[in-house]
């Protein structure tokens, strides 16, 4: 995989922990960041890749920052 498609991965898996850690299934997430639930589904599996528009919206819904968001320093693989 390459560089770009680590940080999808990454950012996606940071936003399902966060979700996940809120107790909040796809479908609230996607209603609270005015999106739907394929859409957070494929960023959460990295097979698409958001907007830093759409990102806002779901580190809104989530209650973080968009660099909160996108710190992917935690995450090696």
């Amino acid at each position: 995989m390459t560089r770009t498609g680590d940080i999808t991965k990454k950012v996606g898996l940071n936003i399902k922990l966060l979700r996940v850690k809120l107790g909040m299934s796809q479908e609230v997430l996607a209603e609270k960041a005015d999106l739907s639930k394929t859409s957070i589904g494929s960023i959460e599996r990295a097979t698409s890749v958001p907007s830093l528009e759409t990102l806002d919206r779901i580190a809104k819904a989530l209650g973080v920052t968009l660099p909160e968001l996108v710190d992917v320093s935690k995450f090696e693989f």
